[in-house]
């Protein structure tokens, strides 16, 4: 992901305005290794404005969030430390500072009022549709804020939305018209694809080995876990007539028919025997779990998996995974038994040995010498190759590109209309695409289009505008920073 990123520096690109402030319900996420200048709980001064160590706080926990949210379960707080979000998060509050200072510097400000009306815009304020001041007081504790420190964010939010409505952009008919017709440039071209599997490659065990010594941390062995294992089969309750009524009484509305209908008693009494047998295994299971925990009790069985082979379904699988050493995991229900699990030990992943890892380093290394020779043989061929002619390209012509799949039309569409070059190679994954350039036209205007057109022109005028106001602002304001890293 850390290569993703890098590529796509897009994404780290400072976001001046905000609608909303997003950490409400989300909670705090600290900081780490910064000390702060004599004034404690101030980070930074912008102009005449303090930056506090909450604001800034709060910056760093919603660009987090907002980073959570993009990548799922597979971002964390050691992943922002490599993304370096602190920085980004301090830049991003000085900018904002910045503006706010602008804004002070016109005279603007939010009232008591416009607080008040923003406030009763949060659902998670709200109590039988009116805003509830305890549940504020209470939301926000949550949160580790008071309502003093809310409402400031708040205020400070309000004055940049009311900075952003200066900057409110509305390209004309005409300047929509020229970027669509730039946008949707049509060309006749030229292409070639050759593919990997138009090369071939010898593959020697000494160059193998060589590879393999080069790249040996790749190839890893599973974590593993060792486990003890005691099974309780499914035991019979020896259940009354008068414990299955009891039991239907109580949990009729969990037998029904395909079509919603409640089962009558005789219907279900075969499930509801089923259930009451589980649940009277699930006692026993209990003891005998806290006997083995006592040492009155052994386990069955010494197994070992790995994280892939685990037998049981994913939640009790996880939570396994998340047992400690010599931790016992409490009873747990399936295929028609209780599983009592002891983690013994987790064994690390550790590198691969040449004989293990043969079939992985081959399959690799013939990939990457694959992908050698075909760009060695693309680059020989590019100035004479004789492709297929393909008119009108624009670049949803991704249909018209025969010989590829269409993400990788797409991929390689994107990049002909970023040349620069009248002829050129395209690399995808296993392919390699020459292009030649014969003729380019502008496209007829289409007015469907407009708003796919004016939303990418607003945003161009915006980054340059938001530069230049940057750049003023910074020559403008002092910006005094309070804050360092610890050695």
């Amino acid at each position: 992901m850390i290569t993703w990123m890098q590529r796509h520096k897009r994404w780290l690109v400072i976001t001046i305005w905000i609608s909303t402030i997003a950490f409400v319900g989300a909670g705090f996420v600290g900081w780490g290794s910064y000390e702060y200048g004599k004034q404690g709980g101030v980070v930074a001064v912008v102009g005449d404005r303090e930056v506090s160590v909450e604001e800034y706080n709060l910056e760093y926990s919603n660009l987090y969030e907002q980073y959570s949210k993009m990548f799922g379960a597979m971002f964390s707080k050691e992943l922002a430390e490599q993304l370096k979000l602190k920085d980004v998060a301090y830049r991003q509050v000085l900018q904002k500072n910045l503006i706010l200072s602008y804004a002070d510097s016109l005279g603007l400000d939010i009232t008591n009022e416009d607080i008040a009306k923003e406030l009763v815009k949060y659902n998670a304020f709200l109590k039988d549709g009116k805003f509830d001041k305890e549940t504020y007081v209470k939301i926000l504790a949550q949160n580790r804020m008071t309502p003093k420190n809310f409402e400031e964010s708040l205020k400070r939010n309000l004055l940049l939305q009311k900075v952003q409505m200066f900057f409110d952009l509305n390209p004309s008919g005409v300047e929509i018209e020229n970027l669509s017709k730039l946008l949707f440039i049509e060309d006749d071209i030229s292409i070639k694809i050759l593919s990997s599997n138009d090369v071939k490659v010898d593959i020697k065990e000494d160059e193998l080995k060589k590879y393999w010594e080069e790249n040996k941390n790749t190839y890893m062995s599973e974590v593993s876990y060792d486990l003890e294992v005691k099974e309780i089969p499914l035991l019979t309750a020896n259940s009354t007539d008068e414990d299955i009524k009891a039991h239907y009484e109580k949990f009729k509305i969990d037998y029904k028919h395909e079509d919603g209908k409640i089962k009558s008693i005789d219907e279900a009494k075969s499930q509801i025997v089923k259930d009451l047998d589980e649940k009277f295994t699930k006692t026993e299971a209990l003891k005998i779990y806290l006997k083995i925990k006592k040492d009155e009790d052994k386990f069955e069985n010494k197994v070992t998996y790995t994280e892939s082979t685990l037998p049981f379904i994913e939640e009790n699988n996880t939570k396994i995974l998340e047992s400690k050493e010599g931790e016992i995991v409490k009873p747990f229900f399936e295929k028609d038994k209780y599983f009592i699990v002891k983690l013994n030990k987790k064994n690390i992943s550790q590198a691969l040995s040449f004989e293990l890892a043969s079939s992985l380093v081959t399959k690799d290394y013939e990939k990457v010498m694959k992908s050698k020779k075909l760009n060695e043989l693309a680059t020989s061929q590019l100035k004479d190759f004789k492709g297929v002619d393909i008119s009108n390209v624009t670049r949803e012509s991704a249909n018209k590109i025969v010989g590829l799949e269409q993400k990788e039309a797409g991929k390689f569409l994107n990049e002909l209309f970023a040349a620069t070059s009248k002829e050129g190679i395209v690399k995808l994954e296993d392919k390699v695409v020459l292009f030649r350039i014969k003729d380019s036209k502008f496209s007829d205007y289409n007015k469907t289009k407009d708003e796919l057109v004016k939303g990418t022109l607003v945003q161009l005028q915006e980054e340059e505008l938001m530069t230049n106001l940057m750049k003023k602002l910074e020559n403008s304001f002092e910006i005094k920073s309070l804050i360092k890293e610890k050695e």
